[in-house]
């Protein structure tokens, strides 16, 4: 496949009108327009005309697919309610891809996001990174692991009636055992353990959510006790310890900025404090669908614009940032040679208006749209 005149918006190119090469799910080569490039007789071509290109759009944090639209309480995945420590629960065997919000999702151009466990207990279980078009988990996972969810504050502490020390004094409790286990200090196999391996080595974050800023520093305080890798997760109050923040070199996936302030822990919801946290800074913008619908993650980034955040800023804050805080950037999060073809064209440009995509492209394949383009 060839995209002619893409009016290319990604981190790793310059802004320009390219043409885009894909063969076998891959983005084969980018030339200026105007340039030559290798084509078979046989091969579909897509004059963009100059219409804005982006790479797929990604939500780090969402719980897609395990929480089935429309269907009740019954029907959802993502809070295993048996366990305050769940680390050896894995989102695969919960994700259904055939729901309907993942449709929703790809019709508004977002082709990959992390899904994962909800925030119910101290340690929810491991998140996945997954494309959002596919009927079967196996062929739409990117990384079937890309994190291990821990959650602080109102939720855990309301399910489990403990206080905020005795949840800190649990995971602190958990991470020692963690960490002595990965050493080889056991007797026998614990799955529980065994799944956090890599975050003791170093090779997975813990994904920490926290909304107050009490909270928020809990989690710092802690992650830095046991010299893990960790993401923040909502930063709803960040503003709160705003100075305390920009002393710390930690990802923020800051959302859901969008909707009402349902418990207390949210008084600081809204897109200006989340301008407030990206200054200096690269961040996520999150749905935490299906808190919002994933759909609307463009207008996230519309209304984070609106409010001061750069338009670049935004960009990134839904494609490169969130890839690179799962840890697949070398796949997806930018239109760049030699990754998966995962690419949205739009008929304006993105999230200053409300629009549907003309072409939303996975793996090199076209997948919602095909209008033409005017």
């Amino acid at each position: 496949m060839i995209i002619k005149n893409a009016r290319i918006l990604s981190s790793g190119v310059e802004d320009g009108v390219y043409h885009i090469k894909i063969g076998e799910g891959k983005i084969e080569a980018i030339v200026e327009a105007g340039s030559s490039l290798d084509m078979d007789a046989e091969e579909k071509c897509i004059d963009a005309g100059g219409a804005y290109v982006t790479p797929g759009l990604v939500d780090a944090h969402t719980h897609l697919g395990m929480k089935t639209d429309s269907a009740g309480t019954f029907h959802a995945e993502h809070n295993e309610p048996n366990s305050l420590i769940s680390s050896h629960l894995r989102a695969i065997d919960g994700i259904n891809p055939l729901d309907i919000t993942f449709k929703e999702a790809r019709e508004a151009g977002i082709t990959a996001c992390a899904s994962g466990p909800g925030s119910a207990n101290l340690v929810g279980g491991q998140y996945a990174c997954i494309k959002t078009y596919g009927s079967v988990v196996e062929d739409i996972v990117v990384d079937p692991y890309i994190g291990m969810k821990v959650a602080l504050g109102e939720n855990p502490k309301k399910r489990y009636d403990m206080t905020r020390m005795g949840i800190a004094g649990n995971l602190r409790d958990f991470l020692r055992k963690s960490r002595e286990y990965s050493q080889g200090n056991y007797e026998e196999y614990d799955e529980k353990y065994e799944a956090m391996i890599p975050v003791m080595k170093g090779e997975k974050p813990l994904k920490i959510h926290a909304h107050r800023g009490d909270d928020i520093v809990t989690a710092i305080r802690i992650a830095e006790e046991f010299d893990v890798r960790y993401t923040l997760d909502h930063v709803t109050c960040g503003v709160d310890v705003l100075e305390y923040l920009e002393r710390k070199d930690v990802p923020l996936l800051l959302g859901p900025s969008l909707g009402a302030r349902g418990k207390s822990e949210l008084r600081g919801k809204g897109f200006n404090n989340v301008v407030k946290l990206s200054q200096g800074r690269d961040v996520c913008l999150i749905t935490d669908a299906p808190v919002i619908p994933l759909q609307y993650l463009p207008i996230c980034a519309g209304l984070a614009i609106s409010k001061g955040m750069e338009y670049r800023k935004a960009l990134e804050a839904v494609t490169i940032n969130p890839a690179r805080v799962m840890g697949v950037e070398n796949r997806i999060g930018s239109i760049e040679i030699g990754k998966d073809a995962d690419i949205v064209i739009w008929r304006e440009k993105p999230f200053v208006t409300i629009q549907d995509p003309l072409y939303v492209i996975v793996d090199g394949r076209i997948i919602e749209g095909g209008d033409e383009i005017e």
